[in-house]
């Protein structure tokens, strides 16, 4: 979510014809504020004194728009789009002989980051904003299609200050030594990590090469240390308002996203070099010029060629095209017709088959719940009495939080926490949820696969396990399945780790296990932080379909 600046004066649109323009360029203007309100609402007015009064427009942008990531970008594509300006075309300057750069790729990285270009932009003037706006694009760069720098990593650097051709090599952390950015001395690759280690911002990528026998790095032609992606550039190289010529380098794991992220940076930046834009009949067409594809009729009239611009990583096929001509023309002009062929829809079976259940659940005096589909382990394991490897859960990978590390394989972890949360409401709490579970699954293409469980859970004084046994001969009444061992469901003695021992049984159905139902052990209880007895029944309803 970019924040775009615009002083009050400097713009000759109101807020809400502004609001209007994002919404026809496909955007949602999410807040309009000042670093002076932000700052004031959470930390205090006292705090916030001094703070800018700017305006600032916060404004949420697709994830495939990497080209409106930077307040130049923004700019360029609503003025192209409101046909202010015409669209840029971009241009690669092939360098004069001799002075041309090379980027010399060793086989030491192949097994840690086997990737790299580069480009250059040449006589480029910056200001004060122009300069923090080119760092702000790199962050967000490296925080979006960047995976945190796991895919790509940028380097910046003054080319006036090393000589070319450049290295990217690996080496043994202790043959790597420099002076890292905005530091008064030299250290080797170990140290550096060290250094890092407690660092808010850098500790977080240290994981990324700390493990392996070598270490990434850039060399100059005279061994002057350019960076270490993707952890630090080197102080040397650093660039500064004054710089003129902006050596730029994007090293990772994805080919194909480090040319876009050389692109994005390239493009958005060059209209500030001596020479703008210039990089190392028909009414479709004039639409899809406001989107920054340049286009022109062909052949007989009937066809349009389309000349897609480095910006457009997002463009990938012809449905591109189209939503952004539909985006121009406008949603609300298209006109509502009647279509050319007809089909009547159908509800999935199994959706039809839970929104059912979910009536006669009601029906019976339970609530329904709609709880997290992610986790901690904690609520799927340790809490239930078994072990993580044991759930075949679905882990995720660098979770923002402990509640949110796994996919859940059960029900009940969430409706136990609701109850918890709901403790002060008047008892018995009867609760029920038809929601998907996720588990581990090799046979599958996503190697994943759901399936819709139902779970109910009473919570008393007395554990209620016959109003939960009731509960499951209502759901097999209404599913028309009898209690016959042969053609119906039947339930037999079993044994759970969430369950009292003895308080267990299995639930067979279809010539198959669909699920359990059982008294909640008394450790359970105490780990979900409620102090009550409870029964549950949780099972698979898929075969019913």
């Amino acid at each position: 979510k970019p924040t775009v600046r615009l002083k009050e004066e400097a713009t000759d649109i109101t807020d809400e014809e502004f609001d209007e323009l994002c919404f026809e360029f496909g955007l949602e203007l999410d807040e309009i504020t000042s670093e002076k309100d932000i700052i004031s609402k959470e930390k205090g007015e006292e705090k916030a004194k001094g703070a800018s009064d700017v305006v600032l427009y916060k404004i949420d942008v697709p994830a495939n728009r990497y080209d409106l990531l930077c307040l130049e970008g923004l700019v360029r594509g609503l003025q192209v789009f409101k046909e202010r300006i015409n669209l840029p075309r971009f241009e690669k300057i092939i360098p004069a002989e001799g002075e041309g750069q090379r980027l010399i790729i060793t086989e030491q990285t192949a097994q840690i980051r086997p990737h790299a270009v580069a480009a250059i932009l040449r006589n480029i003037t910056f200001t004060k904003d122009r300069y923090d706006s080119f760092i702000d694009l790199q962050e967000k760069l490296h925080q979006n299609i960047c995976r945190k720098r796991a895919l790509v990593a940028i380097g910046t650097h003054d080319l006036d200050t090393i000589t070319g051709p450049f290295t990217f090599t690996a080496k043994a952390p202790s043959e790597i030594k420099f002076k890292p950015l905005n530091q008064s001395q030299e250290y080797s690759a170990s140290q550096i990590m060290d250094l890092y280690r407690t660092d808010s911002h850098l500790r977080h990528y240290l994981h990324l090469i700390e493990n392996k026998p070598r270490y990434p790095v850039i060399y100059d032609s005279n061994g002057v240390v350019l960076s270490m992606p993707p952890i630090i550039n080197g102080d040397h190289t650093k660039i500064s308002l004054n710089t003129r010529n902006v050596f730029i380098e994007c090293t990772g794991t994805d080919i194909t996203k480090a040319k876009i992220v050389l692109d994005i940076i390239v493009t958005m930046f060059s209209e500030y070099c001596e020479k703008p834009y210039t990089e190392t009949p028909s009414s479709l067409a004039k639409l899809l010029t406001r989107m920054c594809l340049k286009s022109h009729v062909t052949g007989n009239g009937n066809h349009l060629e389309i000349e897609i611009p480095p910006t457009r990583a997002d463009v990938i096929h012809a449905c591109d095209i189209v939503e952004d001509a539909a985006i121009a023309y406008g949603y609300n002009n298209i006109q509502m017709v009647i279509p050319k062929t007809y089909a009547i829809a159908n509800q999935l079976p199994l959706n039809k088959l839970t929104e059912l259940l979910r009536l006669d659940l009601a029906a019976a005096g339970f609530t329904e719940a709609l709880t997290f589909a992610l986790c901690s382990q904690e609520d799927i394991a340790d809490k239930l009495g078994t072990d993580i490897s044991a759930t075949n859960a679905v882990h995720i990978a660098n979770p923002k939080t402990a509640e949110f590390q796994v996919a859940r394989t059960t029900l009940l972890p969430g409706l136990l926490k609701t109850i918890a949360a709901n403790r002060k409401m008047p008892l018995p709490l009867k609760l029920f949820e038809i929601s998907d579970i996720v588990v581990k699954d090799p046979n599958t293409d996503v190697g994943a696969r759901n399936y819709r469980h139902l779970c109910a859970i009473y919570y008393n004084k007395s554990p209620g396990f016959e109003i939960i046994h009731g509960l499951l001969d209502r759901v097999m009444q209404v599913l028309e399945v009898p209690p016959s061992e042969e053609n119906g469901y039947t339930i037999k003695a079993a044994e759970g780790s969430a369950f009292f021992p003895g308080r267990c049984a299995e639930v067979f159905a279809k010539g198959q296990s669909i699920g359990k139902l059982g008294v909640i052990h008394p450790d359970v209880i105490t780990k979900f932080e409620l102090t009550m007895p409870c029964s549950v029944l949780e099972i698979n309803i898929e075969p019913f379909v």
